[in-house]
């Protein structure tokens, strides 16, 4: 990409002719005076140069050698370094609206072999080519078992990521479905469009998922099925989640990209694209978005999802990364991950600090005296020790990138 030129006098001079203006302020002239600011307080301009050196000057304060034992929905996790030359090829510049089939052939059949991955893993019929988060694609899935359904009432496991239950909340309120989370399932579910529930929790704990009344929606980080059982085997007629465990960077906590799979039989239903796999007249493979008009991603009354960005180069990205690793490697990354939980947790309670989870893959909550002072401590030591839940529990979470080493020296200064 070339580096951006501002434009000069004679440039801005033909460009506000062109609108039959003499001036810049001519462009504001609608707006009233006290409306706006006088003066902007900003620092004298800097060349190209000036502003290499300033950034990387301000980079230089973050401190990027801390050992990570965060986790809640966002974690570490081993990056291939050739995913992101991959995705940088010219074959999916189209990433965002890959409406013109003949002009965007790689992006397409990325999203096609990105829905067969997740639905491979997920044990469903059919996946669409993402949503916007996590968070996103639980709301979607609520929304789309009302049109299932035709029942405006939903019930959400407490245990759900609480910033998915933020999402919730809002796509609820906005589409008058009333939302009712729960710490015991209730008996009778038949009157609610789903009961949706998440494994592992967002603390950490594999449910035992069992059938329910009506649709049943399963939130999961797609990661833990390289070992756990896919939802499918449970019985969910829905599944969602987060995407960022397929080498998908941590940037900040998100958002990153959401997926939803499903049974074939609402298929009509889901929101986002699908990419769908075809012949052209020559015989040969191509790919093309199917199921759905264009019309379903961009008009209000007739789509099924306003909110579906199609987050086609995450997706790239992860679909390199499960290409990448393979079966067998995807596994292995999966087994490390866990098998360095249950490690910590062991060490843990031998040295007297109580753990709350009976079973977990990678991810479990501890009690201690003073949960602020012990992540302080943690972290003068170059470790973040986990997410502060309340005044004595943090979230715990290990990856395939914690050592025993960095294990130890948790269990030492904890």
């Amino acid at each position: 990409m070339k580096n951006f030129l501002v434009h000069n006098d004679n440039v801005k001079k033909e460009m506000l002719e062109s609108i039959g203006m003499t001036s810049i302020e001519d462009l504001f002239s609608q707006i009233p005076q006290e409306a706006r600011m006088s003066i902007l307080d900003l620092p004298s301009a800097l060349s190209e140069l000036e502003t290499q050196k300033s950034v990387k000057k301000l980079a230089s304060k973050n401190n990027v050698d801390y050992v990570s034992f965060l986790g809640g929905g966002v974690y570490n996790k081993f990056i291939p370094a050739c995913i992101s030359q991959i995705a940088q090829r010219f074959e999916f510049l189209t990433a965002y609206t890959p409406y013109q089939a003949e002009i965007s052939q790689g992006t397409l059949q990325i999203m096609y072999e990105f829905q067969s991955m997740i639905s491979r893993l997920t044990g469903m019929d059919i996946s669409n080519a993402t949503v916007y988060d996590g968070g996103t694609a639980c709301a979607e899935a609520i929304l789309m078992a009302r049109r299932i359904s035709k029942k405006s009432k939903a019930l959400v496991a407490n245990s759900l990521n609480p910033e998915y239950k933020k999402v919730i909340d809002t796509y609820a309120w906005s589409n008058d479905i009333e939302i009712k989370y729960f710490d015991v399932l209730p008996s009778d579910t038949a009157g609610y469009a789903c009961v949706l529930v998440q494994t592992p929790d967002y603390y950490g704990e594999i449910l035992d998922v069992k059938p329910v009344d009506t649709l049943l929606v399963v939130c999961t980080d797609i990661s833990t099925l390289s070992i756990l059982k896919p939802p499918s085997e449970f019985g969910a007629d829905i599944v969602v989640g987060d995407i960022q465990t397929l080498g998908i960077p941590q940037e900040f906590g998100g958002p990153h990209a959401g997926f939803i799979s499903c049974r074939e039989k609402y298929m009509r239903q889901l929101p986002g694209r699908l990419a769908g796999r075809t012949v052209d007249k020559d015989g040969n493979q191509a790919f093309c978005l199917t199921i759905q008009t264009r019309e379903q991603h961009i008009k209000r009354e007739k789509a099924t999802s306003n909110i579906c960005s199609n987050q086609a180069l995450i997706a790239l990205c992860a679909t390199v990364y499960l290409s990448l690793m393979g079966e067998k490697g995807f596994s292995q990354a999966g087994y490390l991950s866990s098998k360095q939980a249950h490690l910590l947790a062991q060490k843990l309670n031998a040295k007297g600090i109580k753990t709350l989870n009976k079973n977990f893959f990678n991810e479990f909550v501890i009690e201690v005296a003073d949960a602020q002072k012990t992540l302080d401590k943690l972290k003068s030591n170059g470790i973040l020790g986990g997410i502060k839940l309340d005044s004595q529990r943090i979230l715990v979470a290990t990856t395939e990138m914690i050592s025993d080493e960095d294990i130890n020296n948790y269990v030492c200064n904890v």
